[in-house]
């Protein structure tokens, strides 16, 4: 019996991120409507019940793999020597990384909106669940410089510059320009936290 032949099994996270990678690439290439237990199987190289024991409804699967891509895409925040560089440092790799993925969402997603009665503000809920924000390292760097009064942070504030972001990639489903990150980060954000 030839030992290299026979397939290796794979289990615990190698098994999970597999299944994870194979739901992602089907639903990216199904939508929503068309992603089934059966196809994510299939393009796994495995059987329904291992993925019903892991995520026992469509939408469990489904946050799971967005989830998953996400943690995929995470970006670590870069100490520039300043607020802004920082700022536009972190704006510019959300806007690559996250193209994709919100382009998915917006275009794939309705029918899981329509079935589960969420919104993009849920979903944004559960892949922020447990974690803390990249904006807020950046922050307390800025506020220990010296660049930032930390009396006119708000989480509202602190925040604004991704949901602007977020919002220039749902309308266009395009990485954002340079040349708005900058005016995102120069004309709202930094006036409103300098001192």
């Amino acid at each position: 019996m030839d030992l290299e032949a026979a397939p290796r099994r794979r289990r615990g996270k190698e098994l999970e991120a597999a299944l994870l990678d194979a739901a992602w690439a089907e639903l990216a290439e199904h939508g929503y409507a068309a992603f089934t237990y059966d196809g994510v199987a299939r393009r796994a190289g495995t059987s329904r019940p291992v993925l019903y024991r892991r995520w026992p409804t469509k939408p469990d699967l489904l946050k799971a793999t967005i989830r998953h891509y996400a943690d995929q895409q995470s970006i670590d925040p870069r100490d520039t020597g300043s607020l802004r560089g920082d700022v536009i440092w972190l704006l510019s790799q959300m806007s690559v990384e996250r193209a994709g993925m919100m382009t998915l969402i917006m275009t794939n997603l309705g029918g899981y909106f329509e079935e589960t009665g969420e919104t993009f503000a849920d979903i944004r809920a559960h892949l922020k669940q447990g974690r803390a924000s990249v904006m807020t390292e950046v922050v307390e760097r800025a506020v220990a410089r010296g660049e930032i009064d930390p009396a006119r942070l708000t989480d509202r504030i602190v925040h604004l510059p991704f949901d602007l972001i977020r919002n220039e990639l749902m309308m266009t489903l395009r990485p954002v320009p340079r040349k708005t990150v900058e005016e995102i980060v120069d004309t709202i954000f930094l006036p409103l936290v300098r001192p």
